[in-house]
C-alpha cells in the first residue's frame, strides 16, 4: 500500500500542503470554518511562520569538482572549499562549469506515469527506434512515429489480454513503471503480456459531481481472488521474431514461482534479460537470467523466508557498469546484492553466473544502502543502522574481501554523507532528533578537519522552541525497545497536562528510515503534545523484528502503538484522557484500529482512506504479508476494523474520496455501516471526485480540538 504522504519524512509536506490552503483560501476560511474561533488558533496563527523560519539550518549541499580537490556549495553564494588548505573562496565560472559529462537520452524525458500505470513508449538508445503500446498490443515504429510494426495483434478488451503495459496492481505494489525495454544494441526488446481474464473487475464512478458521471472499470485482484498472469517476450527487430521466456521453468501459472515476474532489464552485454520472480505469498523470490535468444531461464540467487516474506527488490549494483571496471577485471560479471539471509540487511558478492554468493558483511543490524563503490581501490562504502540507537545512520568502509571493516562517523548523531571521487575526504551532514544539522569535512579515515557550517538556533532559543525529545520504552511484548518522538508547544509548562496527537502510518517495512533534526509540529500551537511511535513491524531493525507482523496486520503494530501512548502517559504533563490519532491509508487503517481496539488508551481518531478489511485490498500488498483468506481466516477476521464496531467508545472522523482506485471507498462505508448497526455515532467526511487522499486539514483540526481540548 505504498503513499507516499504517509511516510514520516513526508508529514512536513503535509503540513505544507494545509498552509498552502490557508493562504488560497483564507477569506473563505473566515467567512465558513470554526477553526479561527477555537482555542489556541491566534497562537497558532502567530507561530506557525515563525517556527518555519526558526532555524538557519547548517547543511550545505553542493558537489565535488577538480577530481575531489574541492568542494562547491551555495551559502549565501557560491563558494569552494579547498580540501589540501582548508580555505573557502569565492566559486569562479569555471568551478560552476566544472561537472561530470552526461549522456542525453530521450526516455528521460518522458512525463513519468500516473500512479499504478507504466511508461507508453520507450526509445531505443541508439535512438533510431521507438516500441509503444496502442490498443493493447506492442508496436515499433522509427523514432519519428514512421513506418509502424504491429508485434502483437491478439491483444484486446474482449479478450482481456494486453501487451507492452501491465495490470493496475504491479505498478501500485511492485513500482513496475516499465512494460518493454530496448536492448543496449537496440536490436531486440521485451515487453509484457497481461491475461487479466480471470482477474474480477472493480467499478469506481468518477466525475460525481457533474451532470453524467462515468465508470474506471479496472482488474482489480483482492485477496484471495485470481491474479493477472504476466508474461515476458523478446522480439528480434532483425528476424522480426518474437521469443516467450520461460518465466515459470515450464510450470503452470498458479505453481510456485513465477507468479509475480517484475524488475526486468537487460544485462549489459545484452545477451540476457535480468528478472525477479516470486511465489503469490512472497515467501520465495527468485533472481533470474532469461536468454534473450532460447528463453531458457537460469536462476542467479534464491532468497527465502519461512517466518514472513522476502525483500522483492533488493539492492544491487552490477559491477560490469562501473566506470573503473577496466582496472579490476576480477570482477566482471559479479553484482552486489543486500540479502537478509541472515536475519540482517548485509552485503555480499555474487557471480552472475550464479556459482557463488559471498558475504562481505555480516553484521547483526541493518545495513540501509551502498553509498560507493571503488574497484580500482577495491572499497565499498556504505551506510549502516548502528548508531547509539537504530535510527542514526552511520557510514562504513569495508575493502570487497570484507577485510578491513571501519566505521567512519560519530554514533551519537546522524549522518548523510557525499564520498569524494578519489575518496580522500568526505562532506558530512549529521544531526540528530534534538540536534540541529552541522556540516563538517572529515578525512577517509573519519577524523574531523573543518566544520563548515552550524546550525544558528537563536531565533529558535528566542521563541523558546522545544527540541524534539526522545522517548524509550518497551513493545507490548514486555521485552522490545522502541523509539517514539515527542514535540511540544512553545508555551510549555510542565506543571500543565496536554491532550496529545499522536501521527501514524504504521504498515509493514515503514518507518523513520533516519532519525533527523526537525522544528515543532505548528499543531502543537493549539496546546497539543505531537508524537509518533517506531512499533515492530517497520525497517531498520532485522528481519525478525519485522516478521513480528507477519499474518497480524492490525494486532502487533496496533498493540504496540497503545504501548507507546501508555509510556508517554506517565509523563506528568500528559493528559491521558485526551489523546487522539491522525492518519491516511494504513494510517487510516491505524488510527480507526487504535480507537476501536484501544477504547480505553485513545479517545478520538482521525482515518482517511482506510483499508477496513484486508479482503478489500489487492493480492500483491496484502497477501505479502496475510497470505490469503481461505488459509488465514482468524488473521485477516482479527484485523478487520468492523470486527470491532461494537467495542468503540472514543469519537472517530471518517474520510474517503469517491474516486479513489487503490482503497476503495466500500471499505469506509462498511465500517459505516458497522456502526450504524452498532448503534455508534461517528463523523464522516468525503472528498467528491478525489482520489486517495487525506481529510481537510482544517476540518481534522476543528474536530481534535472539539474533543480534545473543548470535551465535545
Amino acid at each position: 500500500m505504498p503513499y507516499a504522504f504517509d511516510m514520516p519524512i513526508c508529514r512536513t509536506l503535509r503540513f505544507i500542503v494545509g498552509l498552502c490552503f490557508v493562504f488560497t483560501n483564507f477569506r473563505l476560511i473566515l467567512g465558513q470554518d470554526r477553526l479561527p474561533t477555537m482555542p489556541g488558533y491566534d497562537q497558532y496563527t502567530k507561530m506557525r511562520t515563525l517556527i518555519a523560519g526558526s532555524v538557519k539550518r547548517g547543511e550545505l549541499r553542493g558537489r565535488w569538482i577538480q577530481g575531489g580537490k574541492a568542494f562547491l556549495y551555495t551559502a549565501d553564494g557560491e563558494k569552494v572549499l579547498d580540501v589540501a588548505t582548508l580555505k573557502i573562496r569565492a566559486a569562479s565560472d569555471a568551478d560552476s562549469k566544472d561537472r561530470p559529462l552526461t549522456g542525453q537520452n530521450r526516455n528521460v524525458r518522458r512525463r513519468r506515469p500516473d500512479r499504478g500505470r507504466q511508461f507508453a513508449e520507450v526509445f531505443s538508445d541508439d535512438g533510431k527506434w521507438k516500441a509503444f503500446t496502442k490498443d493493447r498490443n506492442a508496436w515499433i515504429s522509427a523514432a519519428d512515429g514512421k513506418g509502424e510494426i504491429q508485434v502483437t495483434k491478439d491483444g484486446s478488451l474482449s479478450t482481456r489480454i494486453k501487451y507492452a503495459t501491465a495490470s493496475w496492481v504491479y505498478g501500485e505494489e511492485l513500482n513496475q513503471v516499465e512494460a518493454m525495454g530496448w536492448s543496449p544494441d537496440s536490436t531486440k526488446l521485451w515487453f509484457y503480456r497481461f491475461d487479466e481474464s480471470k482477474v474480477p473487475d472493480y467499478y469506481v464512478t468518477l466525475s460525481e459531481t457533474a451532470v453524467q458521471n462515468t465508470l474506471d472499470v479496472e482488474a482489480y485482484p483482492k485477496a484471495g481472488a485470481p491474479n493477472p498472469q504476466a508474461d515476458v517476450m523478446v522480439y528480434d527487430l532483425a528476424s522480426r521474431h518474437t521469443v516467450a521466456i520461460d518465466a515459470r521453468d515450464g510450470r503452470p501459472f498458479d505453481e510456485g514461482l513465477g507468479h509475480y515476474v517484475y524488475g526486468l532489464r537487460w544485462s549489459n552485454d545484452g545477451k540476457e534479460l535480468f528478472f525477479h520472480r516470486t511465489n503469490r505469498w512472497q515467501n520465495v523470490m527468485e533472481f533470474c537470467a532469461a536468454n534473450a535468444t532460447t528463453g531458457k531461464v537460469r536462476v542467479v540467487i534464491r532468497e527465502s523466508n519461512p517466518n514472513g516474506w522476502t525483500d522483492n527488490t533488493p539492492e544491487r549494483h552490477y559491477l560490469d557498469e562501473h566506470a573503473d571496471i577496466s582496472k579490476a577485471p576480477n570482477f566482471r560479471g559479479k553484482m552486489l546484492w543486500i540479502s537478509e539471509r541472515n536475519g540482517f540487511r548485509n552485503i555480499y558478492l555474487a557471480n552472475l553466473d550464479g556459482s557463488s554468493v559471498k558475504p562481505i558483511t555480516q553484521h547483526r543490524f541493518e545495513v540501509s544502502s551502498i553509498a560507493k563503490v571503488d574497484l580500482s581501490k577495491n572499497l565499498l562504502f556504505y551506510m549502516a543502522h548502528d548508531g547509539d540507537n537504530p535510527y542514526k545512520l552511520q557510514l562504513h568502509r569495508v575493502n570487497l574481501d570484507g577485510t578491513g571493516e571501519a566505521r567512519l562517523t560519530d554514533t551519537a548523531l546522524s549522518h548523510n554523507v557525499d564520498i569524494s571521487p578519489d575518496n580522500e575526504h568526505l562532506i558530512d551532514i549529521a544531526d540528530a532528533a534534538d540536534m540541529p544539522p552541522v556540516t563538517r569535512l572529515l578525512d577517509r579515515n573519519g577524523k574531523i578537519l573543518l566544520e563548515m557550517a552550524r546550525s544558528d538556533m537563536s531565533k529558535f532559543q528566542e521563541l523558546a522552541l522545544e527540541r524534539t525529545e526522545r522517548l524509550v520504552f518497551k513493545a507490548a511484548d514486555g521485552k522490545t525497545d522502541l523509539y517514539g518522538y515527542i514535540q511540544k508547544p512553545s508555551n510549555f509548562d510542565p506543571s500543565r497536562k496536554y491532550p496529545v496527537i499522536v501521527d501514524i502510518y504504521g504498515g509493514p517495512e515503514s518507518g523513520m528510515g533516519r532519525e533527523r533534526f526537525s522544528t515543532p509540529n505548528p499543531v502543537t500551537e493549539f496546546g497539543f503534545i505531537v508524537a509518533t511511535f517506531e512499533g515492530r513491524g517497520t525497517s531498520g531493525r532485522g528481519r525478525a523484528f519485522k516478521d513480528e507482523m507477519y499474518l497480524k496486520l492490525g494486532r502487533t503494530e496496533i498493540d504496540d502503538e497503545a504501548a507507546g501512548v501508555r509510556a508517554l502517559a506517565q509523563k506528568p504533563y500528559v493528559d491521558a484522557p485526551k489523546v487522539g490519532i491522525n492518519g491516511v491509508s494504513y494510517g487510516g487503517y491505524s488510527s480507526a484500529m487504535c480507537l476501536l481496539r484501544y477504547p480505553e488508551v485513545f479517545a478520538a481518531a482521525s482515518a482517511s482512506s482506510s483499508v477496513t478489511d484486508w479482503r478489500n485490498y489487492d493480492t500483491i500488498y496484502t497477501e505479502r504479508y496475510m497470505r490469503t483468506p481461505e488459509v488465514n481466516k482468524e488473521g485477516y477476521d482479527a484485523g478487520a476494523c468492523m470486527t470491532y464496531a461494537e467495542k468503540m467508545q472514543g469519537r472517530l472522523l471518517l474520510y474517503y474520496g469517491t474516486a479513489d482506485n487503490n482503497v476503495h471507498p466500500s471499505n469506509t462505508l462498511q465500517l459505516v455501516r458497522a456502526l450504524q448497526r452498532a448503534g455508534k455515532g461517528l463523523e464522516v467526511q468525503v472528498g467528491p471526485d478525489q482520489g486517495h487522499s487525506g481529510v481537510n486539514w482544517f476540518r481534522m483540526m476543528e474536530f481534535f480540538i472539539e474533543r480534545l481540548v473543548m470535551g465535545k
